[in-house]
């Protein structure tokens, strides 16, 4: 047996497309670990990014790559694409 931070059991989803994430805003659990799936399925490179929630990891053309967060508290978290700073949502977690 393991001891260590509750990790949800199924990983979260968000897409890059067109510069845009999909969903805008993504729910999250409160209180546990969950690991977010970032694909960008543009033809440019991509950097998930939040200041807020200290991650920063680029997402190149065509793949999707792991990102674990958490546990956090209740409340909205801005995120954004560096390299296309337009680009924006936030992980809202309930």
């Amino acid at each position: 047996m393991t001891t260590g931070q509750a990790m949800a059991e199924e990983p979260l989803h968000l897409t890059l497309r067109n510069h845009q994430f999909i969903p805008e805003r993504l729910e999250a659990p409160s209180g546990v670990k969950f690991k977010l799936l970032v694909k960008n399925e543009d033809d440019t490179p991509a950097e998930f990014e939040s200041f807020e929630l200290q991650r920063e990891k680029v997402v190149p053309a065509g793949h999707e790559v792991p990102i674990f967060i958490g546990p956090l508290e209740k409340g909205d978290y801005p995120i954004l694409d560096d390299f296309h700073q337009e680009t924006k949502g936030v992980i809202s977690v309930k």
